[in-house]
């Protein structure tokens, strides 16, 4: 290594040694508070989930699987007619096929299950459309507040969350004796504190009732938007 290499490391490390050296001894900052507020407002749920599904078993595979494909297939068939995007939507769910086994370890048979989802805005169309799917039954049903109403709260609580954020800084500002303050940092995050329980249910057979009897009610509830405002400010003299 060259004289000028060593003398070229060296003065760099000085450097670096330097700025550690006046960053240890540069004081915390005096005057600065950390804050959170938090906006929240309560909204109608407005989507509701179906998730209707059936088993099969029996001694061959392969009839176990068309026994589950026809009763699906009939299931679809009736929720595409009245399908619409964004309003009652239908999709295909889980869909399994596996062998029994003895105690032996000796296949005895096959199971599966099969599982179609049918969600959306319009619930009043999903309640009535329970009543008319006969080849699978009811597993379970939930309800959740859909992008677009979120999106909207989120817009319509975030102006209210930032001004509570500032409102709570300049009293604090005030608290503590100084004049006014600055803002250091700042994070706004919205949230939806909605956890909408899944209810497990099962359908009655379709002989015991009329299809108007088991039209599945619906009552949505309610769910929580939230917008969260965080950060530090600095009080000024």
């Amino acid at each position: 290594m060259s004289l000028s290499t060593i003398t070229r490391t060296a003065a760099a490390l000085g450097c670096l040694v330097a700025a550690a050296a006046a960053f240890a001894e540069s004081p915390p900052p005096q005057g600065v508070v950390r804050l959170t507020s938090n906006t929240s407002l309560e909204v109608t749920r407005d989507v509701l989930s179906i998730a209707f599904g059936t088993n099969r078993e029996g001694a061959d595979a392969a009839t176990v699987q068309t026994q589950l494909k026809q009763a699906l297939d009939a299931a679809l068939a009736e929720a595409k007619k009245v399908a619409k995007p964004g309003q009652l939507d239908v999709q295909t769910g889980a869909f399994s096929l596996s062998p029994r086994y003895t105690s032996k370890g000796v296949v005895s048979g096959w199971q599966g299950s099969t599982e179609l989802i049918v969600e959306g805005r319009d619930m009043q169309a999903i309640g009535q459309l329970s009543s008319r799917i006969t080849t699978l039954t009811i597993n379970r049903v939930g309800y959740a507040i859909s992008r677009e109403l979120r999106e909207k709260t989120e817009g319509e609580i975030t102006a209210q969350a930032i001004a509570n954020f500032r409102a709570k800084a300049g009293e604090v500002t005030k608290q503590f004796g100084y004049g006014s303050y600055t803002i250091r940092e700042v994070d706004v995050n919205a949230n939806s504190g909605d956890m909408p329980q899944p209810r497990m249910m099962r359908q009655a057979a379709p002989s015991a009732m009329s299809a108007s009897d088991i039209s599945l009610p619906v009552e949505a509830g309610k769910g929580q938007v939230s917008v969260n405002v965080s950060g530090t400010v600095q009080m000024l003299k």
